[in-house]
């Protein structure tokens, strides 16, 4: 099934694609001129410069060889170069020693403590037992809130309303899974501009104890980036990856958001893969990435 989460890029897209090839007929022919619609809807998509070349590069070879193109070839070309261009884009997380620790990290406002929930309830229906740890102790409502969510997901959580840090929730956390036989342990953490020093040193510091009660491989951590900041979020996740190992990336808010293209400069960028995106509020409005859907969605009329 085609995902619609992706309507505003598809909308933005189709100005540029539709409104000059005789709208839904997908026979209708365009010109070399119409390339400038096609470009400007790409870049308004948030496809980035390198990526927009590359499509019109391609687009332009097969007019010069046919001297004629439909809509339909138009938006396969398209389709083709994103499909080479995101190769290996697609992760999951595997899940095999227990506890295994999934760390939720990212900047303010990306959508961490909702995703927690969210993850964990995915965890849960397929049949894993799951521990919360509410680590954000930098929030003053982040821990009524996880708690709120641990409460209606009926999944155990531990936290603490006074820790000078999220480390020692960490901590405490793991330790907890470890004794009750947990299969998961997912960390919410707290939102953190990427150059603030002091908080990113708070995260290495995590990273640091968390190594010190599990193995390497038991430690999983997930970016979160609000897919409304783009490419923008290309030089947070950067640094983030480089005070805690990055082992996959979920994308939130793709329901509201006309800039979907950036999911490749995202991956083409950090060569981590898309384990998620966040298409809505809902509890189960968390799903696996898959690239083919999201080609689809990208180019429906």
């Amino acid at each position: 099934m085609v995902l619609r989460f992706f309507k505003k890029t598809a909308q933005t897209i189709s100005k540029g694609i539709l409104r000059f090839a005789g709208g839904i007929f997908p026979h209708a022919t365009i010109s070399i001129d119409d390339l400038d619609s096609i470009e400007v809807a790409l870049y308004r998509a948030d496809f980035g410069r390198e990526t927009v070349e590359i499509i019109l590069g391609e687009i332009r070879a097969a007019y010069r060889s046919e001297r004629e193109l439909r809509r339909q070839e138009v938006v396969a070309i398209a389709q083709h170069v994103l499909r080479r261009q995101m190769e290996g884009c697609e992760g999951r997380l595997t899940l095999g020693q227990c506890p295994e620790v999934i760390c939720l990290i990212g900047s303010n406002g990306s959508g961490k403590t909702t995703t927690v929930a969210k993850l964990a309830h995915r965890m849960v229906s397929a049949g894993h037992s799951v521990l919360i740890g509410a680590c954000d102790t930098f929030r003053a409502a982040a821990h009524e809130q996880m708690k709120i969510w641990a409460k209606r997901l009926s999944i155990e959580m531990v936290g603490s309303k006074t820790a000078s840090d999220g480390s020692s929730v960490a901590y405490d956390a793991v330790s907890a899974a470890i004794a009750r036989k947990k299969d998961v342990v997912i960390l919410d953490t707290a939102g953190r501009l990427h150059n603030r020093s002091l908080l990113m040193e708070e995260l290495a510091k995590m990273r640091r104890i968390l190594g010190k009660k599990m193995a390497e491989s038991q430690v999983h951590g997930l970016l979160i980036v609000d897919g409304n900041s783009g490419n923008n979020s290309i030089e947070q996740a950067k640094a983030f990856g480089e005070v805690f190992p990055l082992e996959g990336v979920a994308i939130t808010k793709l329901d509201g958001t006309s800039r979907g293209g950036a999911l490749v400069g995202i991956y083409r960028q950090l060569h981590i893969p898309i384990h998620y995106v966040g298409i809505g509020e809902g509890i189960e409005d968390l799903i696996p990435f898959s690239l083919e859907e999201y080609l689809q969605s990208l180019f429906v009329g």
